[in-house]
Parts: C-alpha cells; structure tokens; sequence
C-alpha cells in the first residue's frame, strides 16, 4: 500500500467576507509508493525552506522527489515545480522527463489511479491511492476544503465541477483538498 502525508495543509481567504488581498497556499502532500516519492502541488510558500524543511522531517530531500504531480494548471499549485529539478512532471498532458512526454496510464501504479476531474479548470486531475486506511483523494481544487461553499466562483463549469465532486466521494475514503487538511467522506 503507499503511504501518504499531508506536509503543509493549505489555506485560502477566497472564500471569505473579509475584505483586502486574497492569501492562498495549497496543501502540498507526499506520496511513497514503492520507489516514487511524489511531491503533489508545491505551489506558493512564503518561502521555500518551509517545504524543504518539511521533506527533511521526513528523510528526504528535494533530490529524492521523482515525481511532481499537478493537480491543475493555476499558478498557486505549481509555481514551486522548479525546486525538484531531477524530477519528472505529472499533469494533465503527459508525463514529462526534462524536454520529453509521454502519455499516463489511469492506472499508474498498483496503489494509484488517475482520474480526470474537470470543472475548477479542464485540466483538473485526481490522484486515487490506495493506503492502509482506505482510498485517499488527493484532488487540488475539486474540493477546496471540507465546507468549501457549493457554488464554486472560481469554477470553469459548474455542472462538471458536480459531477467530478460525485465521482470523487463515490471513490474515496478520505478527501486532501486544494486548501484545507484531509477529511474524511461521509
């Protein structure tokens, strides 16, 4: 089974009433699943020793990272992709090593499905692991948090967007939001 840790949970003022600048970070997680160690969203921080600092908490280094997954293509999820620059990059088009690509697999390990999640963006992507405590759903903005309004501002396609949020309940266990700490589907 793959292990996977929340390393920094996120947080957005998006959705509040409060007025002045919006403040957003992804909730960046990591993924062992057999010889990949996945680096999911590593976004914007207000410096990037908070994430090297967390990757030492666990043993690791930036050079262990083989993987980056993007969840989908705005910039507070991926603006820190550079900081793995050994690592190969999984988005919504490819598989990228350096200057190549080639197409994902759904079914890109034993303990890990993707998914296409549109509706936040077209290019939304779902990561589905399988871990000792059930299936986990890391899906970036599909869910922004636990009690994320409905209407989705922000949402390319409202109609998408449900039925993406449908198809990621009906599959997990567990929900790792765009912006918020894990939760557990009801």
């Amino acid at each position: 089974m793959a292990e996977i840790k929340v390393l920094i949970e996120g947080y957005t003022t998006a959705d509040s009433t409060e007025s002045g600048e919006e403040k957003t970070c992804p909730t960046i997680t990591l993924i062992k699943d057999g010889d990949n160690k996945i680096i999911v969203d590593p976004g914007v921080l207000d410096s990037q020793k908070i994430l090297v600092d967390k990757l030492r908490e666990e043993g690791l280094s930036v050079n262990d990272i083989n993987i980056v997954f993007i969840t989908h293509s705005h910039i507070d999820h991926y603006r820190n992709i550079g900081m793995f620059p050994e690592a190969k990059t999984l988005e919504y088009y490819g598989l990228w090593d350096k200057n190549t690509v080639q197409d994902w697999e759904e079914q890109f390990s034993d303990d890990i499905k993707i998914i296409k999640t549109p509706g936040h963006s077209l290019d939304g992507l779902t990561f589905l692991v399988k871990t000792n405590d059930g299936v986990v759903a890391v899906c970036g903005d599909v869910f922004w948090k636990k009690n994320f309004p409905e209407n989705d501002e922000y949402a390319i396609d409202s109609e998408k967007l449900k039925e993406s949020r449908r198809i990621v309940s009906g599959a997990a266990d567990w929900i790792i939001p765009g912006h918020a700490g894990m939760f557990k589907v009801k």
